[in-house]
């Protein structure tokens, strides 16, 4: 039977290309039919092909023929559309000559014999319009240092210092147990309820409500079951209300010992030119000048981004935003994580679950986005340009601060790219104090 005329051509073109609500935002239509479509059914057939199974066959020699009678053509479909998606969206790209500053959504909107039609939600970097940058009335704050401060960090200093030494007797509040626990809900452990040898601060509140008072009272060496109910309004619905039982051993109890500025303590303290409290005093004074500086300077910058966003027209794109939220999860779990503890856990013990994290970021997220994207339309309204000197500079000092080689810091940070960036913005925050002074 002769083909169809249209199933000639090889990819058809592109018919659709509208934009959505958001300017930002276009919906581009792709069709592959005719050869490709049938190179893709031939490609998904040899896939099936190999895991197939029919009687009178060996695996792997089963006919087209014969799996298309028993299973129908439609059940090559699917696995074909997935192998043209790359073919499908390198010529979205290249027919709407878009660039998407963001992975695209994908839509399957047709699938048939003859082909498949898939539509791409392209974002592009949002129009932005600055009414005013410049001569915007904000000032930094001035720095100073007060002795009630002074006497705030040196009991600060002494608390860090403090020594948790091993105790007999009982937990009592303020001791740090270090305990085994173990959760079970009806008899059935349930998952990110277990830890081992975790130091528990009682009085830290840390854990569900009940938990750490009836460690209180408990000896090295003891076990106990701890009766406790999870919130009404816990992050896992699962547990949220429940009554649960937490298997829990002690098995060692700390005391803090508090420190005094005495010779012992300076001698621990090991900085340079510090040996006695008037030394010290002036070494801390330095110490919260240089931390308020940066504080005023963080909040300066801040309060110059939040002036400048008032004068701003933008469309943020919500894909945008959800990829910094990304990010910042991210990041989020990866300290978690140098403290030892997962998601999973901190989800357990905080009450919380990984929606209401997510919406937590949201705000930041988008404060993000919308300073980086009002960043970027400064730095090409001023012409801002980072030389290769600069950047070659820039990445020496950085590798060097993290010990690392040039080009291993290179593969860990992002590349020259990530570098020119970061000092992109920092020149246009420079330029942003100067035209507010």
């Amino acid at each position: 039977m002769a083909k169809k005329k249209e199933e000639t051509k090889e990819v058809k073109e592109t018919k659709t290309k509208k934009e959505t609500k958001k300017t930002n935002e276009h919906l581009v239509e792709v069709r592959i039919e005719g050869k490709e479509w049938e190179a893709a059914l031939d490609k998904a057939f040899a896939k099936k092909q190999k895991t197939v199974k029919v009687d009178g066959f060996r695996p792997g020699k089963v006919p087209r023929s014969v799996f298309e009678k028993k299973f129908g053509k439609e059940a090559l479909y699917l696995e074909a559309a997935d192998e043209v998606v790359p073919e499908a969206y390198m010529k979205a790209m290249a027919d709407s000559k878009l660039e998407p500053i963001v992975q695209p959504d994908v839509n399957l909107k047709d699938l048939s014999a003859d082909g498949v039609t898939y539509e791409f939600k392209i974002t592009t970097k949002p129009e932005v319009v600055i009414k005013k940058y410049k001569g915007l009335g904000i000032k930094p704050e001035k720095v100073e240092v007060t002795d009630e401060e002074i006497d705030h960090e040196i009991g600060h200093l002494l608390e860090r210092y403090t020594e948790l030494v091993a105790k007999d007797g009982k937990v009592e509040d303020g001791n740090v147990a270090i305990i085994d626990f173990e959760g079970f809900d009806n008899g059935v452990a349930f998952p990110g309820g277990k830890g081992e040898n975790y130091s528990l601060e009682i009085g830290s509140h840390t854990f569900i409500p009940g938990f750490e008072e009836q460690v209180i009272g408990m000896k090295v060496g003891e076990e106990k079951d701890l009766h406790v109910t999870f919130p009404e309004d816990y992050g896992a619905k699962e547990l949220a209300g429940k009554e649960v039982v937490f298997k829990v051993k002690v098995n060692e109890i700390k005391e803090k010992k508090a420190r005094e500025l005495d010779e012992d303590f300076f001698e621990d303290l090991a900085i340079d030119d510090v040996h006695d409290e008037k030394s010290l005093r002036e070494h801390m004074k330095e110490h919260i000048a240089a931390e308020k500086e940066v504080d005023v300077e963080n909040k300066y910058v801040d309060e110059l981004l939040e002036a400048v966003a008032k004068n701003v027209e933008v469309d943020i794109p919500e894909a945008l935003v959800q990829q910094e939220v990304d990010r910042l999860m991210g990041r989020f779990e990866e300290q978690m994580r140098m403290q030892g503890i997962s998601l999973e856990v901190y989800y357990q013990f905080s009450g919380t679950d990984e929606k209401a994290l997510r919406s937590q970021m949201e705000t930041e997220a988008f404060k993000n986005v919308l300073y980086r994207t009002m960043l970027d339309e400064i730095a090409v309204l001023e012409k801002v340009e980072v030389t290769e000197e600069e950047i070659k500079k820039e990445t020496e000092e950085l590798a060097e601060r993290y010990q690392m080689k040039k080009d291993e810091f290179l593969k860990q940070f992002g590349g020259e790219e990530f570098i020119k960036y970061d000092l992109e913005v920092r020149k246009t925050i420079d330029l942003l104090k100067e035209y507010n002074k």
